[in-house]
């Protein structure tokens, strides 16, 4: 028998190498998917990633933050211009070796994405709609004009890095593993053009809260000086080459005491677009809207699974343009997000001006968290097919 399928080859090889395992050598033969796998995996040295099931990083799971604690194993895989990806394997998170003339370097042809793995409270590990971010990859990707895995490619890789690096995946309740998967024109160009070599790598860190408000209200800036992104440009997509750019207006804001920036149109100025890195939505009673994803705004995975949700709590839901003026007016606001999941506004200030908004645990953004989260992590049954167990 061949499995094809890794991440449900590695899950077997996990079960036959605990020491319980009996007849190791025979059952060793029904699973010889890949041997590079167990190869890159087994460095003398270095602990095995065929570990017990209840065993934890030596972490402080109750201060982890947003910031970089590489997880054990990263998974890598390559394929030349106009051919497809084949299979990958997974190695141990170290640096990778670029020519300095590499397309992502020069050019910045390259697209990323986010996605997570939760654990419940009965040990399980499950992904939220990772088949989204595959096909997201593969959208951004055709627009900056690169090869892509495909669907079941992307999938496979999330769940092997979310099995292999089962130890970071942070207990219930204290955060989760968050999944960065990378798509760069790895090959040497000198002229302008596509990369005659591209790369595909996941790496994963357990991660807490993205703001360092934790789950406090959030103070946004309204940007009038800079733009996240114009028609015709890649805003849509999830370009490496778009965030960058936002860092200037993001340190002004947040050296004057704000949490993250809040852009407006690029034409008129006078239309609400998106946070840095999050999506955002406006209350008004029982109207919820969120600017319609147009080409200039990223059509974020959770943003769209908290409009699924807000619609089945009878919610109207409207995608649209939304002008500036109409968002100091609202009841309520919020941001969503992979990072920042759903996170609520506490106030914002325009042309000097600070607007406070209501928060608190009536408001919606909680109702919606907390169905969103329990779907995420199990607690709430899962009856619209989100949840990938790995």
């Amino acid at each position: 028998m061949i499995l094809k399928d890794g991440a449900a080859c590695l899950r077997n090889l996990i079960h036959l190498f605990r020491p319980a395992s009996s007849s190791l050598t025979s059952k060793l033969g029904a699973c010889y998917f890949c041997t590079s796998h167990v190869a890159s995996l087994q460095q003398p040295g270095k602990p095995s990633v065929f570990s017990s099931d209840d065993e934890y990083a030596d972490l402080d799971w109750d201060n982890l933050g947003f910031s970089i604690k590489p997880a054990d194993y990263m998974y890598t895989m390559k394929c030349s211009k106009h051919e497809n990806f084949k299979q990958g394997q997974l190695s141990r998170y170290a640096n990778i070796e670029l020519s300095p003339s590499a397309a992502v370097l020069n050019y910045g042809q390259g697209v990323y994405e986010g996605t997570k793995a939760y654990r419940t409270e009965d040990g399980r590990i499950l992904l939220f709609r990772p088949d989204l971010n595959a096909s997201r990859m593969k959208i951004g990707a055709e627009r900056m004009c690169m090869p892509s895995p495909s669907v079941d490619q992307f999938v496979d890789a999330v769940k092997q890095i979310a099995l292999a690096n089962k130890r970071w995946v942070p207990p219930p309740g204290k955060g989760t593993l968050y999944i960065r998967p990378l798509l760069i024109g790895s090959g040497p160009v000198l002229g302008l053009g596509p990369a005659p070599e591209y790369t595909f790598l996941a790496y994963a860190s357990p991660v807490g809260n993205y703001f360092k408000e934790g789950s406090a209200p959030l103070n946004l800036y309204i940007e009038e000086e800079f733009v996240r992104a114009a028609p015709g440009g890649a805003g849509g997509v999830k370009a490496m080459s778009n965030y960058a750019p936002v860092l200037k207006a993001l340190i002004r804001a947040k050296s004057r005491g704000f949490s993250d920036v809040l852009y407006l149109d690029s034409v008129n100025r006078k239309n609400v677009e998106e946070v840095s890195s999050c999506n955002i939505f406006v209350v008004k009673g029982n109207v919820i809207s969120t600017p319609a994803t147009n080409g200039t705004i990223l059509e974020g995975i959770t943003r769209r699974s908290v409009i699924e949700i807000a619609r089945d709590y009878g919610y109207q839901v409207e995608e649209r343009v939304i002008p500036v003026d109409e968002l100091i007016n609202a009841d309520q606001v919020f941001c969503t997000g992979t990072a920042v999941v759903v996170a609520p506004v506490g106030s914002i200030t325009y042309q000097n001006k600070r607007v406070e908004f209501k928060t608190g645990s009536r408001s919606v953004y909680q109702e919606l968290y907390s169905t969103l989260v329990g779907i995420q992590t199990g607690v709430i049954e899962d009856k619209k097919g989100w949840t990938v167990e790995v």
